[in-house]
């Protein structure tokens, strides 16, 4: 039985020295840029929560409600036995309705850059769950970590990547992420071009996609009335200070979340309100009036984009679950033989 109250952490997060180079390198470009993953710090992990039960934001709570609907047959998809993976665990509430519906998994393992977030969540799963071997790591998912195996044997490894993470990528990486969870997922036997008729016992990837719609729809949901999306954008900034004895004055900068129709997503920026310098470890970074730093993307895709781009990734379509307006999908990829 799994210890309640202290699951064991597998720690290979990024290093300050890391972070540093990551940001001085992105406001170093022409269009200054930092990457969305320090987003999450633990502040910024409980800002997001608080942006998932917001009304303007439709993603979580459509994608709740798909899995509410659907969480009988999406397990009997996944199988019995099988070891569940989320990449970006955050607080686990769509995880709590699968494992409700798992066969005798044989662990869970959630991936998440925030530490303390995913500590927090992983001893409340704990609790919830007691029987179930738990393994949380912290690690960036982008990058190359270990996947740990649970004491029982699993029958199949599946990736769960709820959220409409995947949108914070470009085309090109969202292929690459896909292409690495297919191989984490495989096991051996499917590696070696050994694939199974019954596609759930090869491993999968259960993923959420968000979908395109119009723009108001969108841009209401990154610019919601209470601000807390500005809070969480503005957050970066905090913790630049705080770990890189940087001095952003924060109220010098204001959130923008603009469509971009050409590119199909939702761009998250942060926009200086004036000509200003600012120090960051020593080293002096210059910014204009309206000069923006591009924090995040939202990509959206038609079921036939995804499909498409799953595809070049070896990875095959077998069930999308979605809701009656088709804003959001939640979609079921086996590897493709």
């Amino acid at each position: 039985m799994n210890d309640a109250t202290t699951p064991t952490l597998i720690e290979t997060g990024p290093a300050t020295e890391s972070f540093r180079d990551d940001v001085l390198h992105g406001l170093r470009q022409a269009q200054k840029t930092l990457p969305s993953k320090y987003l999450y710090d633990r502040r910024g992990s409980l800002l997001f929560d608080q942006i998932c039960e917001l009304d303007e934001y439709y993603p979580t709570r459509t994608e709740l409600a798909i899995t509410q609907k659907h969480a009988a047959e999406i397990a009997a998809m996944l199988g019995p036995n099988c070891l569940l993976i989320e990449y970006g665990s955050g607080s686990s509430l769509k995880t709590r309705l699968l494992l409700d519906h798992l066969e005798d998994a044989a662990g869970y393992v959630p991936v998440d850059i925030s530490r303390e977030h995913l500590l927090a969540a992983a001893k409340s799963l704990s609790k919830s769950y007691p029987d179930l071997e738990i393994i949380p790591v912290c690690a960036d998912f982008t990058g190359p970590f270990e996947i740990p195996d649970p004491r029982r044997p699993a029958a199949r490894r599946v990736i769960y990547f709820p959220g409409s993470t995947i949108g914070n990528f470009t085309r090109r990486q969202a292929a690459e992420l896909l292409a690495n969870m297919a191989e984490t997922a495989a096991p051996a036997a499917a590696v070696s071009n050994q694939c199974d008729s019954l596609a759930t016992r090869s491993g999968g990837v259960l993923i959420g996609v968000d979908l395109k719609k119009d723009a108001t729809t969108l841009e209401r949901a990154y610019n919601d009335s209470p601000g807390v999306t500005a809070a969480f954008n503005l957050n970066v900034l905090h913790r630049i200070n705080r770990q890189l004895d940087a001095d952003f004055a924060i109220d010098a900068f204001e959130h923008e979340a603009r469509y971009e129709p050409r590119l199909g997503r939702m761009e998250m920026h942060l926009v200086s309100r004036k000509d200003q310098s600012v120090e960051i470890g020593g080293e002096m970074i210059q910014f204009e009036r309206g000069e923006t730093i591009h924090t995040e993307n939202s990509h959206k895709y038609s079921l036939d984009d995804f499909r498409e781009m799953a595809s070049k990734a070896g990875l095959k379509v077998e069930k999308i679950w979605l809701d009656d307006q088709k804003l959001f999908s939640v979609q079921y990829l086996s590897r493709a033989c």
